[in-house]
């Protein structure tokens, strides 16, 4: 059955009609494997990080690190030679524990940045316990812009090493106006031990 709204189809047999809202691209994946990086670069193995879109989708499925660490990423305006691109960001999480001992809503200082050119934090702690991982999601707007800002939100839930569930929001943007074309996740200390990303395009 069909969904019309204004003698318009909308939705005939699941598909959505054209002119209706975008379409999402898969581009690439990229699966850790003890990898201390993940780099997405534009141009280098059939990745595009440029004006093809305007908004492109990172997914994070059950990212897990070989060591007590955080997740982090930074963003390039030279091709990944160097990952440093000024960043000033807003933090705040909501947690709860397995065992229900504790659980809170706030802002996190310690995870914003204020022109901080290093990686920004994407977790709180996490443990290399094996049960223990991370997924989520990273929205990069107009990356190669020459005119504005570059912003970003990022939404995650990850295990803590308490145990417990902590539920993130970071968001923000790169203070460049140059074209940013390379994208690195890792670590703060340690490798990705596994897990995968994966990079979309938004039309």
């Amino acid at each position: 059955m069909g969904l019309i709204s204004n003698g318009s189809t909308i939705f005939d047999a699941g598909s959505m009609s054209a002119g209706f809202g975008g379409s999402m691209t898969f581009i690439k994946k990229l699966t850790a494997s003890g990898s201390g990086t993940l780099n997405f670069v534009d141009g280098a193995s059939s990745v595009v990080l440029d004006n093809t879109y305007k908004e492109y989708l990172f997914t994070f499925k059950n990212i897990h690190p070989s060591d007590t660490s955080y997740f982090q990423f930074n963003m390039s305006i030279d091709s990944g030679s160097n990952y440093n691109v000024a960043k000033t960001t807003t933090w705040f999480q909501a947690y709860h524990a397995e065992n229900g001992s504790f659980n809170g809503i706030g802002y996190n200082t310690s995870r914003d940045l204020a022109q901080g050119t290093g990686y920004q934090d994407i977790s709180t702690t996490m443990a290399s316990s094996n049960d223990l991982s991370l997924s989520g999601e990273m929205k990069l707007f107009n990356p190669s812009s020459t005119t504005f800002v570059k912003h970003f939100i990022i939404r995650s839930n990850h295990m803590t090493d308490n145990p417990a569930s902590n539920d993130g929001h970071c968001a923000g943007y790169g203070n460049t106006t140059s074209a940013v074309d390379a994208i690195s996740f890792r670590m703060s200390s340690g490798n990705i031990d596994a897990g995968d990303i994966c990079l979309y395009g938004i039309a």
